[in-house]
């Protein structure tokens, strides 16, 4: 397989019918890693964390799944300047008959990846144009830190049959209740616990929002990671890293970005990364855009955990509570949840990370693979 030659190893996406010969050549071939994502965002999250953990990406997806993944190319791959090769089918190609959903994605397909800046070619139809077109994306993506597409049409790639098993269904994990029905405490009070809980090999990852920022305002480490945009995705990333590494990895995630893609919780209980920690810290709000409520006063985010194939979850509400979920998240196996009930607010003039984000993912990549301990 010359992508497999080329150095692309990691594999995620979500399938289209154009794209199951190659779904299937990838899950068939036991050199290779394929992650099936809950959504095509998903995807770009799991395989940006992938490469900060070392690996050279693809992901796949229908062209109408090009929509799900703006925002992540534009909020996560762009600022970060984290490449991965791009393989979008292109239903509904100009004289190609195709159901009604894709018309309009797929007159804009080429021009949408343009608007975006992803550079893009047409999936190579001949075996010898193989080569030269992986070995141009790759020149792109070393040049720029961005993705570069590939436009799959139908008939591109021989048919291929499926030779490979989905995830093992896995049991519901253990939950514990820590609640102590008391006044729950700050954000900054809660990762103040954490960074005392968390051995330095531990690497960080800190969702959006006043989570990050305030993460940064007590202690900025190479081992953290602070999304400055792609709401939703941290928990996706995190999966990315922890497939590929030994160390703990912590997901630091708010209940309105754990709601926003609900369907990493799957993702997660289903491959399993045993040195995962995901943490909800969850104070019913959108804080950074004025406190407006979220849905999660009705959401039991440790039961969906749990449900979803964690190895467990625990509840709290106040800092003591807290420490103890941690220890135990941290002697394993993962992936573990917890749901920390916080207060709303932050604290008074919080900043915001002052080094660039292409910073920030190239020492965190460095951390990851041990050259910065």
């Amino acid at each position: 397989m010359p992508a497999r030659e080329a150095g692309f190893g990691f594999y995620t996406g979500v399938p289209c019918s154009f794209l199951t010969p190659i779904i299937n050549r990838v899950i068939g071939d036991g050199r290779l890693s394929y992650i099936a994502a809950a959504s095509e965002g998903e995807a770009v999250a799991i395989a940006a964390g992938a490469w900060l953990a070392g690996r050279e990406t693809v992901v796949m997806c229908q062209n109408s799944g090009l929509g799900n993944a703006v925002n992540p190319l534009t909020s996560l791959n762009f600022p970060f300047r984290i490449p991965t090769l791009l393989i979008v089918t292109w239903r509904a190609a100009p004289g190609l008959k195709d159901e009604p959903q894709h018309e309009l994605m797929g007159a804009v397909t080429p021009s949408l990846l343009e608007t975006i800046r992803v550079p893009h070619r047409p999936f190579p139809a001949d075996q010898e144009a193989i080569g030269p077109v992986l070995a141009e994306a790759q020149e792109t993506m070393a040049e720029t830190g961005l993705p570069f597409a590939l436009i799959m049409q139908k008939g591109d790639v021989a048919d291929e049959d499926l030779d490979g098993a989905a995830p093992a269904a896995r049991g519901a994990g253990e939950r514990i209740d820590l609640r102590a029905a008391a006044v729950p405490p700050t954000r900054m009070a809660t990762l103040e616990r954490l960074l005392a809980a968390v051995p330095d090999e531990a690497a960080v990852i800190a969702t959006t929002g006043k989570c990050g920022r305030e993460l940064f305002t007590i202690a900025d480490r190479p081992q953290h990671l602070y999304q400055v945009g792609s709401m939703g995705c941290a928990l996706a990333m995190g999966v990315g890293v922890a497939l590929h590494v030994a160390r703990p990895v912590v997901v630091v995630d708010g209940d309105g970005a754990a709601l926003m893609k609900m369907g990493a919780l799957a993702t997660a209980g289903a491959y399993a990364p045993e040195n995962l920690v995901h943490i909800v810290l969850d104070n019913g709000t959108y804080d950074s855009t004025g406190g407006q409520a979220t849905v999660s006063a009705s959401v039991d985010f440790a039961g969906v955990a749990v449900a979803c194939g964690y190895a467990g979850a625990a509840s709290c509400d106040d800092t003591d509570g807290f420490e103890r979920a941690v220890a135990l998240a941290l002697a394993g196996p993962g992936p573990y949840l917890i749901h920390m009930r916080i207060a709303p607010g932050s604290m008074s003039g919080l900043g915001r990370p002052t080094i660039a984000p292409a910073d920030v993912a190239r020492r965190f990549k460095s951390f990851v693979a041990g050259t910065d301990m």
